[in-house]
């Protein structure tokens, strides 16, 4: 940018704290034009703003005063007219280091140079002008797909539903009662699935297509083009976005062995006991007759490293349902479940409680580890860590396994393993890896057998999916998100669950689906950067097909070309700049954040010399995690040393290798990197970025032997947005540690 204007708010103890006279003179002798004012965000420290904007005195603006979290509402600009950078001089500053001392006038100073560098270094952001569809496919019509497409047509869009099976209702269609899903909440509700499969049928808005497969689905949202083929041949269609909810299925009981099933016929799954009970009948399939008493096995292969390490979510319910069902149709019948837990949450204790006080079930707390024959042609049952001391064992005419549920979705554990050979493949040297990562490829694109979406992604044709098997999202921050942008899970596909959370999990999945196809329309990203305009670009003139963009991208925005050269689509992109990290030719930016955007805010710190025995520190911080949790540890008015200074980052995995190499031979001391926390249970708003970041850090120390420093100068660490008491304590304690080693010996050059 060319013209940039500084404005410096004295209000909230700013003015007493530090020399404005002297931050205009650095703000000045950057370049920029420097109003200052004793309240910006007052209706005069606003209009001062705007008529600075009107004027064409700027065409950026620093805004230095109060957090860039606080007063958004006030701060707002036409981003394609106007670039702003906002400075935290309150929070970064003044409120948490010691007024009118001569470090804390330096870190303003610093942090003032910073923000003019970066913003003259950016560029105003082009709308992407798009012609977006406005309908919403749904896979998968059980309840969950049928509420979602019905929620998505309620919102004015029109709605292709397809099926795999000849009808509608996937897993509930069968059972004549459900778990409750409105009060009262203590009894079995009639099935809601033949009213629900009319309702759709006869909205105008949805399109069923049964006995209905996907072929193929290429493009990006808000530009999804589908191929269905169904029994009339293959249909083309165009929608904006999707929602996956492809349901669950029983696990194979017949993996089972100790607990009987498929060697004795009366040992039966949950399932077929509905089917059963559907049919009006409870007999034991060996011979007919009725059972006096039944055992219903919990968590049978659940919360099993060797079967389902998960819980299944209704299982519980599902048995106290069948409770209250046998004991109102057949209540001669004992029945007893024996159980690890009971997990009945909600609403769905009532439930519980009904069983256990009207059905006159017996509940006993054991772990079940077998059951065999006892040849008078009942079952005995074994289990240990009963409550009931010496009780060991029970007999029963018919058990009942409560196994657990397994989500539809592709085959994750086949897809991942042929991607971590294909990454070893495609980083060997020699012409037979090559080629073996040629086949890898094809065998990515097609894995026959599990395909369901069939998505054209350079990553593979399906949702990148969890360890067990379900469809990557992240549960705490975004439900519904998956990997790919613009496809939403939704259901017992996305997690275990009951009915009633199916439901919910529809109409969130159809919301989030119609946001995505309105952000589509207006050229913007979706969560975490909502709103923001600012595509990536590539400079592929410089490209050497590394496929390190490609690889690793968490969203799968990139394709290739039969070359390997990356394929932009932008609406995939959600601006995390993972790509720009990954980059080693630095040839990925975004017009507000690049490569040299940062560069030059190094580039803009004063290194103290050796001998006034400051040293510098520079602290990269994710903005969704790190950045809060500095910010709300201000708020509390907590301190840390004014050697650190800060750089926000949208991820750690964005941080390019060559911003650790400028600030060391910069002369900057120490460099610490403070993001999400990452593994099984990660927190990463950008799934793997924190992980990227400490994979590329190991190849650092290669860096730091070249220059001849020591490998404690840079350090990851780890922090949730919670953890804001620790922030502080982090920072003062690796400054302690830079300053315990000599400086750094590129000091001055």
């Amino acid at each position: 940018m060319e013209r940039i204007g500084v404005v410096l708010c004295s209000g909230c103890g700013i003015g007493e704290a530090l020399d404005m006279e002297a931050l205009r003179g650095v703000a000045e002798e950057a370049g920029a034009t420097v109003l200052t004012h004793p309240c910006l965000c007052s209706e005069e420290g606003l209009a001062a703003i705007r008529s600075a904007l009107d004027s064409g005195e700027a065409d950026a603006l620093v805004l230095a005063g109060c957090s860039p979290r606080a007063q958004r509402h006030l701060f707002r600009f036409d981003p394609e007219k106007t670039v702003v950078e906002r400075l935290a001089l309150r929070e970064m500053v003044t409120w948490t280091h010691p007024p009118g001392d001569e470090d804390t006038q330096a870190l303003a100073e610093d942090l003032v140079r910073m923000a003019v560098a970066k913003v003259e270094a950016g560029k105003l952001p082009v709308r992407l002008q798009e012609e977006i569809e406005d309908a919403v496919l749904v896979v998968g019509g059980g309840l969950a797909g049928m509420e979602a497409a019905l929620a998505a047509a309620g919102m004015g869009h029109d709605v292709v539903l397809v099926e795999a099976a000849d009808r509608l209702g996937g897993a509930l269609a069968g059972p004549p009662v459900h778990l409750p899903l409105a009060p009262p909440y203590d009894r079995p509700q009639p099935s809601r699935i033949p009213g629900l499969v009319e309702e759709v049928k006869a909205a105008g808005k949805i399109h069923v297509a049964t006995s209905s497969r996907i072929v193929r689905i290429t493009g990006q949202p808000g530009q999804f083009h589908v191929t269905v083929r169904g029994p009339e041949g293959e249909v083309e269609l165009d929608v904006g976005a999707i929602v996956q909810a492809t349901g669950a299925r029983p696990y194979d009981a017949s993996r089972l062995g100790h607990l009987g099933y498929g060697a004795f016929p009366d040992v039966i799954t949950a399932r077929e006991l509905d089917l059963m009970l559907a049919e009006g009948r409870l007999a034991r399939p060996s011979d007919g007759k009725a059972p006096q008493r039944i055992a219903f096995v919990q968590c049978a292969g659940s919360r099993d490293p060797e079967h389902l390490p998960y819980c299944s979510g209704e299982c519980c319910a599902v048995t106290m349902r069948q409770i209250l069902q046998v004991s109102r149709d057949h209540p001669e019948v004992e029945t007893c479940v024996l159980y690890r837990d009971i997990r009945t949450p909600g609403q769905l204790e009532h439930l519980y409680q009904a069983a256990q006080e009207g059905a006159g079930a017996f509940f006993l707390k054991a772990c079940v580890n077998g059951v065999t024959g006892n040849g008078n042609g009942r079952l005995t049952v074994r289990f240990e860590d009963s409550l009931l001391p010496g009780v060991e064992a029970m007999e029963a005419d018919l058990v009942v396994l409560a196994v657990g549920m397994v989500p539809n979705s592709a085959d994750g554990e086949a897809i991942r393993e042929l991607h971590d050979a294909q990454h070893r493949a495609e980083h060997g040297e020699s012409e037979v890896q090559k080629e073996e990562a040629q086949k890898i490829a094809e065998q990515l694109a097609h894995h026959e057998g599990t395909e369901i979406l069939n998505l054209d992604y350079r990553q593979g044709p399906d949702l990148p999916v969890l360890r067990y098997n379900f469809p990557d999202s992240h549960y705490i921050c975004f439900p519904y998100e998956t990997r790919r942008t613009g496809i939403y899970a939704a259901g017992a596909v996305r997690a275990p669950m009951d009915p009633a959370q199916a439901v919910e999990d529809a109409w969130g999945a159809a919301l989030k689906a119609v946001q995505c196809i309105e952000a589509a329309r207006r050229g913007e990203a979706v969560h975490p950067r909502s709103g923001d305009l600012g595509v990536p670009e590539l400079f592929l003139q410089r490209c050497t097909q590394c496929k390190r963009c490609t690889e690793e991208c968490p969203f799968g925005t990139l394709n290739e070309d039969v070359d390997g050269t990356p394929q932009l689509n932008p609406l995939r992109c959600r601006h995390c700049g993972i790509c720009m990290g990954a980059c080693p030719e630095r040839i990925i930016s975004f017009p507000d954040y690049s490569v040299d955007a940062v560069s030059r805010q190094i580039g803009a710190i004063e290194v103290p010399e050796e001998d006034e025995e400051k040293p510098r520190i520079l602290a990269f911080l994710c903005e969704n995690d790190a950045y809060p949790a500095l910010d709300a540890a201000a708020q509390l008015r907590r301190t840390w040393n004014p050697w650190v200074r800060i750089i926000p980052v949208r991820c750690l995995g964005s941080v390019n290798i060559v911003w650790i190499a400028d600030a060391l031979s910069r002369g900057i001391d120490g460099i610490i990197l403070i993001g999400c926390t990452y593994g099984e249970d990660y927190q990463c708003h950008y799934i793997r970025g924190s992980e990227l970041a400490n994979t590329r850090l190991g190849n650092v120390q290669e860096t730091l032997d070249r220059l001849a420093l020591e490998s404690d100068r840079i350090r990851l660490v780890e922090l949730a947005h919670d953890e804001f008491q620790r922030i502080p304590g982090i920072l003062d304690e690796f400054a302690e540690s830079i300053g315990e080693l000599e400086p750094n010996p590129y000091k001055g050059f």
